[in-house]
C-alpha cells in the first residue's frame, strides 16, 4: 500500500506540475498570437502608407526628362546674364579708355 500511496503521490506531483508549466505556456502562445497579430496589423498599416507615399511623390515630384528641360533652361538663363555681365565690362572700359575733358573754371 506504501509503495502504490508512493507512485500515486508522485504520479500526482509531475501531473500537478506538467498542468502548470502547460497553463504557463498556453498563456504565453495566447499573448504570443495576440502580438503577432497586432504586429501584422502594424506592417498592414506601414504598407497602405508607403503605397500612399509613393503615389504623392509620383504626383509631386519632377521627372528626370522633367528635371533634365528645368535644368537647360536655367543654364540658359545664367549664360544670358554672363553675356550681360562681359558687355557691362567693355562698357566700363570704353568709359575709362577716352575720359571727358575737364574744364577749367575761372577764378574771379
Amino acid at each position: 500500500m506504501a509503495v502504490v500511496a508512493f507512485f500515486v503521490a508522485m504520479f500526482g506531483s509531475i501531473f500537478g506540475v506538467w498542468k502548470y508549466l502547460d497553463s504557463k505556456l498556453v498563456s504565453i502562445r495566447s499573448e504570443a498570437h495576440t502580438a503577432a497579430a497586432g504586429v501584422q496589423a502594424l506592417a498592414s498599416l506601414a504598407r497602405e502608407e508607403l503605397a500612399a507615399h509613393r503615389l504623392h511623390t509620383a504626383e509631386t515630384y519632377v521627372t528626370k526628362q522633367g528635371m533634365q528641360e528645368q535644368t537647360t533652361q536655367i543654364m540658359r538663363a545664367i549664360e544670358g546674364v554672363g553675356s550681360r555681365i562681359d558687355g557691362m565690362n567693355e562698357r566700363l572700359d570704353r568709359a575709362f579708355d577716352n575720359p571727358p575733358p575737364t574744364r577749367r573754371r575761372a577764378s574771379s
